[in-house]
């Protein structure tokens, strides 16, 4: 994930890019959310889907079958 919340172009390709998928009826998955604030910026310009390491470091088929079960 570009950094966001402190590079101003980064910024505008991410709204960008967001806005130009929703005209073409398409969902918006970022990949590689790492922080709460970029989060909150991706969220506030209307992204569909967030993953990355601020939710989960990457787990196996097992584990993430026994995080579900409990």
């Amino acid at each position: 994930m570009m950094d966001i919340s402190s590079d101003d172009n980064a910024a505008a390709i991410v709204m960008a890019f967001i806005s130009l998928a929703h005209l073409l009826n398409l969902h918006v998955v970022a990949e590689g959310v790492e922080t709460i604030e970029q989060q909150q910026f991706l969220a506030h310009h209307g992204c569909d889907l967030i993953q990355g390491f601020l939710f989960s470091r990457p787990v196996s088929a097992e584990q993430i079958t026994q995080m579900l079960k409990g």
